[in-house]
């Protein structure tokens, strides 16, 4: 199988972690990446598109004509690009006088929206054209002593009808994804909680993770498990400033999926890069590397 994977801006510039176990994990998988380096930012799906949409949908479009010389879906790692660039998809596809609007102005750069590929978040596409089987085949490092508290973020599964990733009141593809490899996902009251990265109000975002923090601590879960990277950024070095603001030190690791499932896979914890997440207690990382590889 061979797609072309959108790395987006966090993940290079910030966490290049993420794109090291997504790598590894997905050649454990069969799946061959194109890569392609003239994207641009996907750009953003709230603060980008409210201030211009006409030039959100056509960078977008860019991005995603782009990706269609390849004849191949593409492929996200982060939920907002994913937002964006389904968004932008669905509705190009959807409405011809909207497309032929931005056709006219990607022609100005000698390019042209066609419509002729997918969109989706990674999970899905291991989901559903690899499935959870293989991905089970794929562990030899199962981790049985994990419990994982599960954190979906706003925009993987909502609005349902583009986004097509599961059911957005009671979704089950992270459960699926963390008990594959071997760990157990624990559920919690806020696990379909925004991470406030996009609110304006500083106080209303720490009120909104601190009390995902806490819903965490009462399901004593061993860490956050997300799919996110903007999600990563406010759990991890956003939660050094909650812990200072409401006066308790949570020390909740926060770990993105796909690390997860390479060490799972056989990587060590070092190798995809948890070692330089910004909460990371001794007893997890103990917890992590104790685990035995099977003779």
């Amino acid at each position: 199988m061979k797609v072309t994977p959108f790395w987006g801006c966090m993940i290079p510039l910030k966490y290049p972690q993420m794109e090291r176990a997504v790598r590894f994990s997905l050649e454990k998988l069969g799946v061959e990446l194109v890569d392609e380096p003239r994207f641009s930012c996907c750009p953003d799906p709230i603060y980008f598109k409210a201030a211009d949409k006409m030039t959100w949908l056509t960078m977008a479009a860019r991005n995603i004509s782009i990706a269609e010389e390849h004849e191949l879906d593409l492929i996200t790692m982060c939920s907002g690009c994913t937002s964006t660039l389904c968004d932008v998809n669905f509705q190009l596809k959807k409405d011809r006088n909207l497309l032929n609007k931005v056709n006219a102005r990607l022609k100005k750069i000698g390019r042209q929206f066609k419509g002729t590929i997918n969109v989706r978040h990674l999970v899905t596409l291991i989901r559903n054209k690899i499935g959870i089987q293989k991905i089970k085949e794929s562990v030899i490092h199962p981790l049985h002593d994990l419990k994982v508290a599960i954190h979906y973020g706003c925009h993987l599964l909502k609005p349902s009808e583009i986004m097509q990733v599961d059911d957005p009141i009671v979704p089950t593809i992270l459960t699926e994804l963390i008990e594959s490899t071997g760990a157990m996902p624990i559920p919690h009251h806020e696990y379909l909680q925004c991470c406030g990265k996009a609110c304006r109000d500083y106080e209303l975002t720490l009120g909104m993770s601190a009390d995902v923090f806490q819903s965490i601590l009462n399901s004593q879960a061993d860490c956050l498990g997300l799919i996110c990277p903007t999600c990563f950024d406010s759990f991890d070095v956003g939660q050094i400033r909650v812990s200072r603001q409401v006066q308790k030190d949570f020390q909740i690791p926060v770990v993105y999926y796909f690390q997860l499932l390479a060490i799972a896979q056989g990587a060590t914890p070092a190798e995809v890069g948890i070692n330089h997440h910004k909460i990371m207690p001794k007893k997890f990382l103990e917890k992590l590397q104790g685990i035995e590889i099977p003779a």
